[in-house]
């Protein structure tokens, strides 16, 4: 039987953005990245089926089915500006994040003690899944990416905000749902207090992830400053 401390444990699933990943790589890298090439990207994909799909979100969001291409290029930009975190929007950059990737512009940063345990914990057999704000195009991709290699194979699966938003407690409800597992037997890693008390008023252990340069959490949630305070025990294997 998987452990954590005392409480049995059916599978972990981890933020990316100041939990795995740090925040500075979003931040100073991907993020400037997509927003300089998003004009001319959404532009050049306008046409095709791909691009009337964003088009037709970007719509849907705003409440504006006659939007022009200028005008959903326009909300978008600003959403990015913003730091919104839309679903048509994150789509678009996750897209933009693939020719970064692919033209080796940049290697995605992993927390080497995230990175370790990943692996390890793949290797003991823990079902592991992602998370985050940014689609789940842009999740493979930056686990493909790391600067460590391909830790893509370490993954069960991934989630993001088109099963709801983070602080929302239905969406670890709808997540405990489509894995089968009992919500206290899921474990939760984020850097976001708000997203973590979602997750605990769905039922789910969680437990505060502290990085260098990021604020102290102001409340009682259980913290780590690395994943290998994580008191997880592998009874019988």
């Amino acid at each position: 039987m998987l452990l954590l401390e005392e409480r049995p444990l059916g599978a972990i699933v981890l933020d990316i953005e100041g939990t795995t990943t740090d925040i500075a790589f979003v931040k100073n890298t991907l993020f400037p990245y997509a927003t300089e090439r998003l004009e001319a990207f959404v532009a050049e994909i306008a046409p095709t089926a791909e691009g009337q799909a964003i088009l037709a979100q970007v719509r849907a969001e705003v409440g504006d089915a006659n939007l022009s291409v200028e005008g959903c290029i326009a909300q978008l930009l600003a959403w990015a500006k913003a730091d919104q975190k839309v679903t048509p929007l994150k789509a678009v950059q996750g897209m933009i994040w693939d020719e970064g990737y692919r033209t080796k512009a940049y290697y995605s940063h992993v927390y080497d003690d995230a990175a370790a345990h990943i692996q390890e914990w793949h290797r003991r057999g823990v079902p592991l899944y992602i998370y985050s704000s940014g689609s789940i195009a842009a999740q493979k991709l930056l686990f493909a990416h790391t600067i460590v290699g391909d830790l893509t194979p370490c993954f069960q699966g991934y989630f993001d905000t088109t099963t709801g938003a983070k602080v929302d407690a239905t969406s670890y409800e709808k997540i405990a749902n489509t894995l089968g597992i009992a919500a206290g037997e899921l474990l939760f890693l984020s850097d976001h207090p708000g997203e973590l008390a979602a997750a605990q008023h769905a039922g789910w252990q969680v437990y505060a992830v502290q990085r260098p340069g990021t604020p102290d959490f102001d409340s009682d949630l259980p913290t780590v400053r690395h994943f290998g305070e994580l008191q997880i025990h592998f009874d019988n294997a």
